[in-house]
């Protein structure tokens, strides 16, 4: 099981199309005035392996002197009692002014395989020097952190483990009653077509409520520990 299969931050589109959701099941639009992030909201997920506990995939949100800042913290772990079999690590930075991405930081620690990411905005373009890619992101990238509803609107990703730039193809899977926060709730669901089959469920605020893929025949799924 790879990092980049575990953080999905590395979602490489397949060739071919699928259908797309059934009219009658299509996602609700957005609300125009839904979920915005402000200083002091958090996501927070507990993941899951096979059911059993793996790790966990913190979002907060703060404020900072260049403006609203988002540290992603993921910690996943797989062992045989006290020995650890494998482990991954990511710490990711963010920040946003007026809705305009202008800087991105991120390093991760693949079971023993590093790398990083370093992106700022200059002269209207964000540039990236990371282990995978160095130079101008696409003008549509949208980092691979997964809170932002924008992902669902976009088929290129900035990897905020080694700046990579990813294509992906999001297919709209209709609405599902999810539990989510300990409550259930109605979501939008959308599948990330690559070399694995990625979900992700959004509810009717554009807040990132749920995820779930499989690997290596193993369930991964990301169950939220409260509603924000």
């Amino acid at each position: 099981m790879t990092l980049k299969r575990l953080s999905l931050v590395a979602l490489v589109a397949l060739m071919g199309a699928a259908l797309p959701a059934s009219a009658d099941n299509a996602p609700a639009p957005v609300k125009e005035n839904g979920w915005a992030p402000s200083a002091g909201d958090e996501i927070r997920f507990n993941v899951l392996r096979q059911g059993n506990a793996f790790g966990s995939h913190v979002v907060r949100f703060e404020e900072g002197a260049g403006g609203l800042v988002v540290k992603t913290d993921v910690s996943l772990r797989a062992g045989l009692g006290p020995i650890t079999v494998f482990r991954y690590e990511l710490n990711a930075q963010e920040t946003w002014q007026n809705g305009e991405l202008v800087s991105v930081t991120g390093r991760v620690n693949d079971d023993g395989k590093r790398g990083t990411v370093s992106a700022s905005r200059q002269g209207g373009a964000l540039t990236v020097d990371g282990t995978a890619f160095k130079g101008e992101a696409p003008e549509s990238a949208v980092p691979a952190s997964h809170w932002n509803y924008a992902q669902t609107k976009t088929n290129q990703l900035l990897s905020t483990e080694d700046g990579e730039i990813l294509d992906v193809t999001v297919i709209p899977k209709g609405r599902e009653t999810i539990r989510a926060g300990g409550q259930q709730i109605e979501a939008n669901r959308y599948l990330l077509d690559s070399d694995i089959d990625v979900d992700l469920w959004y509810d009717d605020e554009g807040r990132w409520v749920k995820l779930a893929f499989e690997a290596r025949g193993q369930q991964i799924e990301y169950v939220l520990d409260r509603l924000y």
